[in-house]
């Protein structure tokens, strides 16, 4: 065949720094292969100074999505000409998305992921119950429209800086119930689910929160994620929750959402966490789907 009239396939990634960890490429590439899509997804480590300009040169290299990450979700906001709703809420972006007119559409999917994580797949009910949101970053703020959706009692976040929480709670406050205190001011009682949207268990530390919020009914959740369980998971598990859950279940739903956005069709799941759930097998997927996975 010509080499001009080879066909051109298509390139996604993802950026971040640092961006070795992550498991984007092996869960965008066994969504390709069951949705039968042919793409590259790649891993893109830019540093913030480089950020803005190498994005660019991506996508006018004919690029045609990007998934972002820490620490450049705010920053991506600037290079989207349009941002969507949630996006817009989220005040971060964290799937960037070419279109027919050569505009960059900007969007955020960590909440639609994590909501459809504590309830689709843990069948976790949200309605009614008080939510606890350790952190006030970027990650808590790309999920307090979606879980406020779902009309619980109250969502308390509560971070090292109290004014930080404050700020942040009175920004959705129009959406429901929020709160923001900080650490040694969480009001008193057990919540039924608690998120840490810090970055602690990254360096395994753990939020200096008080134990009496967690109760024998409270289920916990680490946005994070890890080989093994993080170190909120092994606190929470320490103080009696009924369950404590790490992030990967967020991080592929929230992946499926970027893989609909780009391609047209929501790709399946579950086979994908039960791959992730059984890292054992890693090794052997991350080889047959090397093609699609190379960076």
């Amino acid at each position: 065949m010509n080499a001009s009239a080879a066909k051109v396939i298509d390139q996604y990634g993802v950026v971040g720094h640092p961006i070795a960890h992550s498991w984007s490429p092996f869960i965008h590439g066994r969504f390709a292969y069951e949705t039968g899509q042919s793409l590259n997804y790649r891993l893109y480590d830019f540093t913030p100074e480089e950020f803005h300009a190498r994005v660019r040169e991506f996508f006018k290299q004919g690029g045609r999505g990007l998934n972002i990450t820490v620490p450049h979700k705010i920053a991506a906001m600037d290079l989207a000409h349009d941002l969507t709703a949630r996006a817009g809420q989220a005040g971060a972006v964290n799937t960037l998305a070419i279109r027919d007119d050569d505009t960059l559409l900007g969007d955020n999917t960590d909440g639609a992921g994590l909501v459809r994580d504590l309830c689709h797949n843990q069948s976790i009910i949200l309605t009614h119950r008080r939510v606890l949101i350790i952190g006030a970053g970027g990650a808590a703020r790309g999920v307090l429209a979606p879980l406020l959706a779902l009309s619980p009692t109250e969502i308390v976040i509560a971070n090292r800086t109290s004014e930080r929480a404050e700020t942040l709670a009175k920004t959705f406050e129009k959406l429901g119930t929020t709160r923001g205190v900080g650490f040694s001011d969480i009001p008193g009682g057990v919540f039924d689910l608690i998120i840490n949207a810090t970055s602690a268990s990254l360096s395994g530390d753990t939020p200096d929160v008080p134990t009496t919020v967690v109760g024998p009914e409270t289920v916990c959740y680490d946005m994070a994620y890890g080989k093994t369980d993080t170190s909120f998971v092994r606190w929470a598990l320490k103080h009696g929750c009924t369950r404590a859950l790490q992030g990967w279940g967020m991080l592929v739903e929230q992946a499926a959402e970027s893989f609909r956005i780009w391609r047209g069709i929501r790709p399946e799941t579950a086979t994908v966490l039960a791959a992730l759930k059984d890292r054992t097998v890693l090794p052997q997927y991350n080889s047959a789907f090397k093609n699609l996975t190379a960076s």
